[in-house]
């Protein structure tokens, strides 16, 4: 499941990079052609992003990477407290 998530991932950001420089580059191109191109590429970058903290979330539960720093309720609503406090 991972390679095919993996796979999705590098389609998903190739299709944002040549789609949105297609949108960007874009001098005589329809406007209907602009906002496909950009609209594809929002798609694309969307899916890159779900797809890539997937593969993150995936390697932290098999051991592969190390799991996120997360701070406990206890520790943020410590950091929160003093948010703005001057020392």
């Amino acid at each position: 499941m991972n390679k095919l998530i993996a796979i999705v991932n590098v389609v998903a950001w190739a299709g944002f990079w040549s789609f949105g420089y297609l949108a960007l580059t874009a001098e005589s191109y329809s406007e209907t052609q602009v906002v496909t191109a950009a609209l594809l590429a929002s798609a694309g970058l969307i899916t890159g992003i779900i797809a890539y903290l997937r593969l993150v979330r995936g390697s932290e539960h098999s051991g592969y990477a190390r799991p996120s720093a997360r701070m406990t309720r206890e520790q943020r609503d410590a950091a929160q407290a003093q948010w703005g406090q001057v020392e």
